[in-house]
């Protein structure tokens, strides 16, 4: 069998592509998520954003359209300057806090999606994603905003770095992270939001030379594998990419884990 003859480019392509655009901005902040403890982050804010499509949606606005995306923004947003206060004021709390932001806003959508008789297929779509109804046209307004993102936070968030522990200005990188997100959920779902944001992170959490650029790779190389897969053995798309992802992160991280051991054991006098 011709593999090419089996796989739709004119679908792998845009979803491939939707995939790297996601990876640009994700990396960098699932590496931020890391670094700061806060791992179920994420997956809050992802929720809170998939809150607000859930309630752009029941009041009948247009999947895609700008009310869509100013009210998933503003959900978000205002879940970002939640949590971010919880930083400050309930540190030793914040993952909790985090956890039930989470559960709140995941229940809250169950409510609103009840009376909706397409409210199960609705909430498949925002966990699991259609990557694969992705089109060029929907890469557009994405990619500008994921380059203002990136130029804010290699820009401005280099100034804004804290001395002490190597890390974003909070402000900055929760406000950035909730664009981000509600960018992410309506693109990819939000299971492949979470995968995206802390599987490449942790990959290369122990990599000494060029951490992110092998994160960018073992990223693309997951989304490319997963898409392949799911077009062969006509698998859900976001399914199989996270599962792809796990496994694909897995082996870098062991063969990182490998070479760092390696390295520790020569450098150990005999």
């Amino acid at each position: 069998m011709n593999l090419f003859s089996t796989l739709d480019l004119s679908i792998i392509a845009p979803a491939f592509l939707a995939g790297l655009l996601v990876l640009t901005t994700h990396i960098p902040l699932g590496r931020q998520v890391l670094s700061r403890g806060i791992i179920f982050l994420d997956l809050a804010i992802a929720q809170i954003a998939g809150l607000g499509v859930i309630v752009a949606y029941s009041l009948g606005w247009e999947a895609g359209g700008w009310q869509v995306q100013l009210i998933a923004m503003a959900a978000a947003l205002a879940g970002a300057l939640l949590l971010y206060a919880t930083e400050t004021l309930w540190e030793d709390n914040q993952e909790a806090i985090i956890g039930c932001a989470f559960v709140l806003a995941a229940s809250a959508g169950i409510l609103v999606l009840s009376s909706n008789p397409h409210g199960g297929e609705a909430l498949k779509d925002l966990l699991a994603g259609q990557i694969l109804w992705v089109s060029y046209s929907q890469l557009i307004p994405v990619a500008i905003i994921y380059a203002a993102v990136l130029a804010l936070w290699f820009g401005l968030g280099a100034g804004l770095r804290v001395v002490r522990d190597k890390q974003q200005s909070p402000l900055l990188f929760y406000s950035l992270f909730a664009i981000s997100v509600t960018t992410s959920v309506q693109l990819v779902g939000v299971y492949l939001v979470f995968a995206s944001l802390i599987m490449p992170a942790l990959a290369v959490q122990k990599v000494r030379q060029h951490p992110l650029l092998r994160a960018y790779v073992t990223g693309a190389c997951a989304y490319a594998a997963g898409l392949m897969l799911s077009a062969l053995w006509d698998l859900p798309s976001g399914a199989t990419i996270v599962c792809t992802m796990a496994l694909v992160c897995g082996l870098s991280a062991a063969v990182a884990n490998g070479k760092l051991k390696a390295s520790q054991d020569a450098a150990v006098p005999l």
